[in-house]
Order: C-alpha cells, then sequence, then structure tokens
C-alpha cells in the first residue's frame, strides 16, 4: 500500500512538474516562439505593405486595377471557384468510402490521395505537358478536335486540382474515423436511405472539418506557384495568376507594382488565417 502511494505521488509530482514549468525555462520559450514569429511572419508581412505605399497610394491602386493585374485576379478567383467545389466533393466521397466501407484497394487509395503532397508542383505541371502538349500522349486528338488545354484555363485549372485535391480529404478521414459508425448504422436501421443518412447525420458532424479543409484548399489554389508555371505559358491578360503576375512585375523591376499585388494576397492569406483559427475554435468547442 504505502508503495502504491509512492507511484501516485511521484506521477503526481512528475505531472506538476511537466505543466508548471519554472520561469527561466517558460519565458526564453516563449521569447524564442515570438521572436521567430516576428522575424519570419510578422516583418515580412510589414514589409509587403510598406514597399507596396512605398510610391503612393495612386501608384498602389493604379497597380491592382491595371488590365493585367484584374485579368490576373479574375483568373485566380476563377480557378479557386473551379477547384475548391470539386475537392470538397471528391474529398467527402473519398473520406465516406475510407472510412465507412471495406473494400479492395483502399490502401492504394489512400496513397494515392497523398501523392501530391510526394510530388514536386514542378513536376506535376511537366507530367500535363507530357499529356497535352502537341507532341504529348493526347495531343494529336487535341489538336484534331481544336481542344485547348496548357496554355489555357482548363490546364491551370488541372494543375491546380491535381496539387490541392489531397486538403479536404485528408482534413475528413482522420475525423469521420474517429466518429466511426455508429450513428449511421443506427439511422440505416431506423428506414433512413443512404442520401438522408449523410444529409442529416454525417454532414453535421463533419461540417466544421469540412469547412476547414474547404479554407486550406483555396489558400493553396490562390497561392499555387510551381504547377500553374509550367502549364499556364504566362500570357499576360489571359492565362497569369496573381503569383505569376508578381513574379513578372517583379523581374521586371516594377516593385511598387509587385509588391501592391502581393499585399492583396496577403490579405487573402489574414482572412484565411482568421477563419481558420475560427474554425479550430468552433471544433474544440463542438469537441
Amino acid at each position: 500500500m504505502a508503495k502504491q502511494s509512492q507511484v501516485q505521488l511521484v506521477s503526481k509530482n512528475g505531472s506538476k512538474r511537466t505543466t508548471e514549468e519554472q520561469p527561466w525555462v517558460r519565458i526564453p520559450l516563449i521569447a524564442i516562439a515570438l521572436g521567430f514569429l516576428l522575424l519570419f511572419l510578422v516583418l515580412p508581412l510589414v514589409a509587403i505593405f510598406i514597399k507596396a505605399f512605398e510610391k503612393g497610394a495612386g501608384v498602389y491602386v493604379a497597380a491592382i486595377t491595371d488590365p493585367d493585374a484584374l485579368s490576373a485576379i479574375k483568373l485566380t478567383l476563377l480557378v479557386a471557384i473551379l477547384t475548391v467545389p470539386l475537392n470538397a466533393i471528391f474529398g467527402i466521397a473519398a473520406a465516406w468510402a475510407i472510412t465507412k466501407f471495406e473494400f479492395k484497394g483502399k490502401s492504394l487509395l489512400i496513397t494515392l490521395i497523398d501523392l501530391p503532397f510526394a510530388i514536386s508542383p514542378v513536376i506535376a505541371g511537366l507530367v500535363f505537358v507530357l499529356l497535352f502538349s502537341a507532341h504529348g500522349l493526347f495531343g494529336e486528338f487535341l489538336f484534331a478536335n481544336d481542344i485547348k488545354i496548357l496554355f489555357a484555363v482548363p490546364g491551370i485549372v488541372l494543375a491546380t486540382l491535381f496539387v490541392t485535391f489531397p486538403f479536404v480529404a485528408r482534413e475528413l478521414i482522420p475525423l469521420m474515423q474517429a466518429q466511426g459508425t455508429a450513428e449511421e448504422e443506427a439511422s440505416l436501421t431506423l428506414g433512413a436511405g443512404g442520401f438522408k443518412t449523410f444529409l442529416h447525420v454525417t454532414l453535421p458532424n463533419i461540417k466544421w472539418g469540412l469547412l476547414y479543409g474547404v479554407i486550406l484548399c483555396n489558400a493553396r489554389a490562390v497561392g499555387e506557384f510551381g504547377a500553374v508555371s509550367i502549364v499556364s505559358g504566362h500570357i499576360r491578360g489571359l492565362t497569369n495568376t496573381m503569383p505569376l503576375h508578381i513574379e513578372i512585375l517583379y523581374n521586371e523591376y516594377q516593385f511598387s507594382a509587385a509588391f501592391a499585388v502581393a499585399s492583396l494576397m496577403s490579405i487573402l492569406a489574414i482572412i484565411t488565417l482568421v477563419l481558420k483559427n475560427f474554425i479550430e475554435w468552433k471544433t474544440s468547442q463542438q469537441g
């Protein structure tokens, strides 16, 4: 009995030591974390806005209302509008299949979902070139039917789809695995169909995780550079997204204009971060 009490005492003391560190340990760790965030996040963000307004508000407004800039903004939003819903549908279907059913090839499906995380976006872009260029696998067919994928919006959408499709699925899979299948089985036992079960049972349970994955997917779609750079052709006013337009402006030494457009992307990133933190808070509250 005395030995058991001693173990419990040691356990309690150990727990206290791990959760209540001494100030000489806690303060340097907090200072290092805050210093890192200040140096690599806050200061670069502030520098972007300072450089964007360096030559005045007039130059800033002219840079973001330039026809090429407006075209890049519209194309970026169009790509996000097309890719994010498709990725959401795929993510829900993939997560549903993986977590609710047993079938041959499940491990292969999970591996394929993770594939864009392992492949460089530039390599992904080159794969689309090999498939859809004039001398590619489908090049002759596309040319004969006057279908243009490379150096056009379809190629940009396909490349963005490839690099972003894991985000929603990878957010939903662990969430749906943790929830199990008890509620769906109860719903089916009570006579509800598969679609009704999904609509009234599964979807409400995964709504915050789904929204979290959609936000991450949207952020990646807006900021994607590597794969889009390969398939776009860098045609001003036609196939340049915001990251590509910023690169062109910077290479042409139009620094104020480049940072002006970059500030718009920074604002989108800040909004994404706020939404992400809000959803994390809501998820924790729901849990």
